[in-house]
């Protein structure tokens, strides 16, 4: 045989063997398409909730999902994950403020009469104005300080403890009550020994007996812990 016609057989038995295994791959490659549709089509597999799950435009979101797992870490947007900025401390209390809570809210002394009848309103009135007591809007006497603050207060024992401002010489108690919140005025000590002073110089004018706020006799022992107290 021709060499040139040998090669010719041969390079034509070469292309066939090619599109041989070309159709051959092509033909494969169809079957197991239609195989996997043919696999989808008859499958009776249903997904979980493919048919149950309908959507009411009236619920809201979480009703339709009422057991849904949420993945915290997806949800956050860019607001979320800002760091949030650091909250101010509470600013400390000063030590002025801190010392007057310490001290007592209320100190109430009172002078009880001797006499049965009680205090008559007149002797009242001219024993309060020498001791620099005012006589206030709301019916008792105050000791008044430079800024017009109120120190202290004098109200009677008979209810609702206030003093007439007419007819007095018909007005008689057992007794008058002195108050005094040391937490409310600048200088608690200095006005509690004001408070005291006032007390003792009434109680010898009126002749009375001063109480603490026990209704008990008021002693010296019990002044000295209250101006321990205030000197704090």
């Amino acid at each position: 045989m021709d060499k040139e016609l040998l090669r010719v057989v041969i390079i034509l038995i070469g292309m066939l063997v090619m599109i041989g295994m070309l159709l051959w791959h092509f033909f494969r490659s169809l079957r197991e398409r239609r195989e996997a549709d043919d696999y989808h089509e008859d499958s009776e597999y249903d997904f979980p909730g493919e048919e149950a799950f309908e959507v009411d435009e009236d619920e809201d979101e979480m009703d339709m999902f009422p057991n849904r797992v949420v993945d915290g870490d997806a949800m956050l947007d860019d607001e979320a994950i800002k760091p949030k900025p650091k909250e101010a401390p509470n600013p400390p209390v000063s030590k002025p403020v801190a010392a007057k809570q310490a001290l007592p809210a209320l100190i109430e002394f009172s002078i009880v009469a001797r006499a049965d009848e009680g205090f008559n309103g007149e002797d009242l009135f001219e024993a309060f104005e020498r001791a620099g007591l005012v006589y206030g809007s709301v019916k008792v006497f105050e000791r008044i300080d430079k800024n017009r603050l109120v120190d202290f207060a004098v109200a009677s024992m008979i209810e609702p403890g206030t003093f007439p401002d007419s007819n007095l010489d018909e007005f008689y108690c057992p007794g008058i009550v002195f108050y005094m919140q040391p937490r409310e005025v600048d200088n608690a000590l200095a006005v509690f020994d004001d408070f005291m002073e006032t007390i003792d110089t009434l109680a010898v004018e009126l002749d009375g007996v001063v109480w603490d706020n026990q209704r008990q006799p008021l002693t010296a022992e019990t002044i000295a812990q209250f101006r321990q107290m205030l000197a704090r």
